[in-house]
Parts: structure tokens; C-alpha cells; sequence
């Protein structure tokens, strides 16, 4: 283990085993910060990133600093961090402190230009996000807000926001997720057995239905009227 402390040199071996603690230790790292660190990072989550990158990178290309060090400081701050999350949500004061509140940035059609220079915001990211949202134009937004996420959020105005089927009284069947039970032409005996169905059942169906084999289908679903929808390799 003296891998982890400083050393004059470090052989081969020792560098790929720092790599590896570093790497297995990141993984764990990354479990504490939860999918949404995951997947969108807020200010605090971007600047501890920073911090946790830069304190880890430096034992895995230095061998004078040891590796021990750069664990126990990550780890520290990973509960400061947890700490901080906690606070948050425990308290609204300190949530305002540690989070910034959501910027309006357009209203009733209107742009507010003190909105966008507090967040920062130039017009062609504006635009760049409109048209990721499929907003046509700026007059038809009720309310579009800058959020701490750095996403906007837009409402549109009532005139313009999609019919649904609830606004003309229709009646619409429930919601029903196909589950996947061939998947590269291999099945998926726990989705299948949720389905209430056996192996030969879905070989029969595939054969007289599609004519083919379970190892032709790339994915195969099936829907809460046993319907099969099936895909083939190309």
C-alpha cells in the first residue's frame, strides 16, 4: 500500500493502482451525489466538481503527493456537500443563501432585457433555447424563467398552448408502457414473466405473425393487449 503515500518514484504497477483506487473511489463519489448532480449541475455542484477534480488529479500525475490525502479531503467535502444539500431542504433561509431564485426573462410577450444581463443571457443562447423547447416566437410565451440549473423554462400563453384531449372532453384509453421482452435477439425472461406470458407463446407469435425466429429480432415489444411490435437486424 506504500502507493499512497508520496514517494520519489512510483513503478508502473503504482501508477495504475492510484488510477484505480482514484477511479473506484470517483464511482462511490458519484453514487453520494445522486442523479441530480447526475444529470444537471447547479452552481455549488459545479464548483465542488471543480474542487473534487482538481484535488484527485494531482496524486494520479505527482507522485510527491500522496494519494491518502486526496481521499480523506474528497470525502470530507462529499459530507460538507451532503451537509449543505440537507440544509437546503431543511431550511428556506439557507436554501436562498446556498440557490439562486429562478430570473424571469420573458413576459406576456415581452423581453426583459434586466433579466437577461443578471442572468447573463445573451439573445442567440435565447433563441438557441427557444427553438430546443419548439417555441415559435417570444410573443406567443406567457412566462420564460432562467433557471438555476441554467435552463429556461417556458410557459406558454393560454391561446397558444397545445389542445389536449381533456379540453374537448374526449375520452382517451390509459397509458400503457410496452415492456421489451427480445432485446438482440435474446429474451428477457423477467419482463416476459411480468407479462403473464411463456417463452413458447412469444416463438409461436413470432412465427405465424412475423414468420421469423427469436434470434432474428433485434427488439421486440409487447403492449397490454399482447400486441407484438417487432424489429428486425438491417
Amino acid at each position: 500500500m506504500d502507493f499512497f503515500q508520496p514517494q520519489h518514484s512510483l513503478t508502473a504497477i503504482e501508477w495504475i493502482l492510484r488510477a484505480a483506487v482514484a477511479y473506484l473511489f470517483l464511482v462511490v463519489v458519484a453514487r453520494m451525489f445522486g442523479q441530480r448532480v447526475i444529470s444537471q449541475l447547479r452552481m455549488i455542484d459545479f464548483v465542488l466538481a471543480l474542487i473534487i477534480g482538481n484535488i484527485i488529479a494531482n496524486p494520479l500525475a505527482d507522485h510527491d503527493v500522496g494519494l491518502k490525502g486526496a481521499l480523506i479531503t474528497t470525502l470530507a467535502l462529499i459530507l460538507f456537500y451532503v451537509g449543505t444539500i440537507y440544509g437546503t431542504l431543511k431550511w428556506n433561509t439557507f436554501n436562498k443563501l446556498v440557490n439562486n431564485s429562478p430570473i424571469p426573462i420573458i413576459r406576456n410577450g415581452e423581453i426583459l432585457y434586466d433579466g437577461m444581463k443578471k442572468a447573463r443571457l445573451s439573445m442567440d443562447l435565447l433563441l438557441e433555447e427557444m427553438r430546443m423547447l419548439q417555441v415559435k416566437s417570444v410573443e406567443n410565451i406567457g412566462l420564460a424563467t432562467w433557471e438555476t440549473s441554467g435552463q429556461l423554462s417556458v410557459y406558454l400563453k393560454p391561446e397558444h398552448e397545445p389542445v389536449t384531449p381533456g379540453d374537448l372532453q374526449l375520452t382517451v384509453k390509459p397509458f400503457d408502457l410496452p415492456r421489451t421482452i427480445i432485446k438482440e435477439g435474446k429474451l428477457i425472461k423477467e419482463e416476459l414473466l411480468a407479462t403473464g406470458k411463456q417463452e413458447g407463446w412469444v416463438k409461436a407469435e413470432l412465427n405465424a405473425q412475423f414468420q421469423t425466429e427469436l434470434k432474428d429480432v433485434l427488439l421486440a415489444t409487447i403492449d397490454g393487449k399482447d400486441q407484438l411490435q417487432v424489429f428486425y437486424y438491417r
